[in-house]
């Protein structure tokens, strides 16, 4: 709990996940509270997508504990942490491309209308939610019965946020929603993130551009190589420090010297040199 007496909607304590002899997660530690975003930064590599997965309840720490509005808890599948109001929306967005937008955004829960064998898929009700719904997000969809692979990505991403908003979503996880995606794009998602927020929602924003969570962070957790480095607000972190704590300053500055070696004449005839000399080899 914060000095502010606020209790985290989610929080990880000294979490450590072992994959038989690797260290996949080294005593993890974060919170995210209702109405805030949680920027999770790191590099590829950095043990993001383990924690992802450890959250959403594909996966049980093997160590260290996971607290749900200030309770330990114990998920044992995806469904577990759902059913807690834990949602996680992945890159890939769990979409079918040829299916309607409707379709989409309830699948797997569609709501139904008559009974017994006339009991069927109330496509008018589905159709008047999904469009009530988008358009709280702010989002003024053309058509619900469109395929859903006609829209943007940013359109889809902001479908699959206001699927999980609209399911009762207490958490939000996002992985990478702007990987992919151009800078209009990204901003179109990140302005549905402040939307989510607004609606006193948690969101823990997954991503490893720190020039798309600067905008829309309100804090910041920094993963490196399985741990965390700490937790930051933006009056703690400038930008230039998060991406020199992210990437690692000395390897930057390694990488700068070996560049500068080659700034001048000979160090540019030297890697010709050594070009050539490949190329030989390759015509061998």
């Amino acid at each position: 709990m914060s000095s502010s007496g606020r209790v985290p909607a989610l929080e990880v304590r000294d979490v450590y996940k072992y994959f038989g002899s690797v260290i996949a997660l080294s005593g993890v530690s974060m919170r995210v509270y209702p109405g805030e975003v949680m920027c999770l930064l790191g590099d590829n590599g950095a043990g993001k997508s383990t924690l992802i997965k450890t959250l959403a309840g594909v996966h049980q720490p093997s160590q260290g504990d996971y607290l749900v509005d200030g309770q330990r808890v114990t998920f044992n599948s995806p469904r577990d942490a759902l059913n807690r109001g834990i949602a996680t929306v992945y890159q890939d967005l769990a979409m079918i491309p040829l299916m309607s937008v409707t379709r989409n955004f309830f699948m797997g829960s569609e709501p139904v209308t008559g009974r017994g064998l006339f009991r069927r898929f109330d496509v008018r009700r589905a159709r008047e939610i999904t469009r009530a719904e988008l358009l709280k997000m702010g989002i003024d969809i053309r058509d619900p019965d469109q395929p859903v692979g006609t829209l943007s990505g940013g359109e889809r991403q902001s479908v699959a946020i206001a699927r999980a908003v609209y399911f009762g979503a207490k958490v939000l996880i996002l992985d990478e929603p702007t990987s992919a995606l151009g800078v209009t794009q990204s901003g179109t998602v990140l302005r549905y993130i402040a939307r989510a927020r607004a609606r006193g929602i948690a969101v823990i924003f997954i991503t490893h551009n720190p020039h798309h969570a600067y905008p829309i962070g309100d804090r910041f957790t920094i993963l490196k190589r399985g741990k965390t480095l700490g937790t930051f607000t933006k009056a703690e972190l400038p930008r230039e420090e998060m991406i020199r704590m992210m990437s690692g300053g000395e390897e930057l500055e390694r990488l700068e010297h070996e560049l500068r070696e080659y700034s001048d004449d000979s160090g540019l005839q030297t890697l010709a040199d050594a070009i050539r000399e490949e190329e030989k080899f390759d015509h061998l």
